[in-house]
């Protein structure tokens, strides 16, 4: 109630003309509120955007402001204690120390706000070199007219009392540069903290944004599995449909089980390479349905640990290839697997007889394997595949260390 009380009390016309060039000027959707000023639930609103967007925007360079007015008089109490050590004239060093302010200021702030940033940070160096060289001509002539002209000034003008405050003048200019010196170089290192600050920024977005692309990816290939894979299967189905085969159910339930695996499964980063064989052996006996006498398959599997991962549906598409880009020789398919594994490495392969009328045997499934392995196992992979006239060889390697 308190604070309704004062909020209503802040809407007469004092506070409505005090308040509404800033409104305007800096928050627009305040200007149709201000018309409704009457009302007690706007008037609050107004001083939320007052408080919230209008006042950091003052207070922000206010202090700012102070903050170089206090370095400042820092540095002309520090003119003042060193120039009237040893000083003979009969004047007052602190007028004689706000004589040389201007050129100070004036060199230190072109430094730290042109130089610095405009040419330095940028590497632009020979024109920082050469706008620096005119910044100190500039300031020695600068310096120098205004500690004659302070020294005739308060001198009333008496040069032979024109001592330079028993200091050379070279000292005094000396002192200049070494404030112009220090503030630069604090102003350098806030610059590349903030530089390097940005760049850690700029650099996390640009791997954030590579990660999403590498992910969407990985999704693409992976959809990219589902309607391959299925379309070989439901034909292999279909087939033993048309005869009427005895084991078209237990064709199903093994089908079924694999779905379960490409549709589910595949989402996971990761699986036990024991799960892998499994569907493998699945799908192995779903084709033996289909060739009946005509297929011949050796399978070698040899696992060092049940622990051993890899990525899902990694080494099935070299399976499915072979079976459908295979060549009957001699009346048979041979098909000869061999899998090698423990919880650092992976070792696959397989042949398949092959034929000279077959050009070659990629397609979908292993150029999609392809991409898959190299941005899954990058640099942890190496895959070799040779496409003679009798044999078609297939070859790889998996480093699975960081997966375990």
């Amino acid at each position: 109630m308190k604070f309704a009380s004062k909020v209503s009390y802040a809407t007469n016309n004092h506070f409505k003309m005090r308040f509404y060039i800033i409104v305007k000027t800096r928050v627009k959707p305040v200007i149709q509120l201000q018309k409704n000023i009457g009302n007690k639930k706007s008037a609050i609103i107004v001083a939320y955007w007052i408080q919230v967007k209008i006042q950091p925007n003052i207070t922000k360079p206010l202090k700012r402001s102070l903050r170089h007015i206090l370095f400042w008089s820092f540095i002309l109490v520090f003119f003042t204690s060193i120039f009237g050590v040893g000083n003979t004239i009969d004047m007052n060093v602190l007028y004689f120390s706000l004589f040389l302010m201007p050129v100070t200021i004036g060199a230190t702030y072109v430094s730290i706000y042109k130089l610095l940033p405009d040419y330095l940070i940028t590497k632009r160096y020979f024109l920082f070199g050469l706008y620096s060289s005119y910044t100190f001509i500039i300031l020695v002539s600068g310096a120098v007219f205004s500690i004659f002209f302070a020294l005739a000034f308060l001198t009333d003008f008496k040069f032979e009392k024109m001592t330079v405050l028993s200091k050379s003048s070279v000292f005094i200019i000396t002192s200049i540069c070494l404030v112009v010196i220090v503030v630069s170089a604090f102003k350098l290192l806030k610059l590349n903290l903030k530089q390097s600050k940005n760049n850690a920024a700029l650099e996390a977005k640009i791997l954030e944004a590579q990660l999403k692309l590498k992910e969407q990816e990985l999704k693409y290939l992976k959809m990219q599995i589902h309607p391959h894979f299925l379309f070989n299967t439901l034909n292999t189905m279909y087939g033993l449909a048309l005869k009427k085969a005895e084991q078209t159910p237990d064709m199903i339930l093994k089908l079924s089980n694999l779905l379960d695996y490409l549709l589910y499964q595949i989402e996971k980063p990761f699986v036990l390479i024991s799960e892998e064989i499994e569907h493998i052996e699945d799908y192995i006996a779903l084709e033996k349905m289909r060739f009946n006498d005509t297929l011949h398959v050796h399978m070698d599997v040899t696992l060092a640990s049940q622990d051993t991962t890899i990525a899902p549906m990694l080494l099935l598409p070299f399976i499915e290839n072979s079976f459908k880009h295979g060549s009957i020789k001699n009346g048979v398919l041979q098909i000869d697997i061999e899998i090698k594994a423990d919880l650092e490495v992976v070792h696959f392969r397989i042949k398949n007889s092959n034929s000279d009328s077959i050009a070659a045997q990629d397609g979908i499934g292993l150029d999609n394997i392809k991409k898959r392995l190299q941005l899954l196992y990058p640099n942890k992979h190496e895959l070799r595949i040779h496409n003679t006239i009798d044999v078609f060889d297939v070859a790889l390697q998996l480093k699975t260390t960081s997966n375990a």
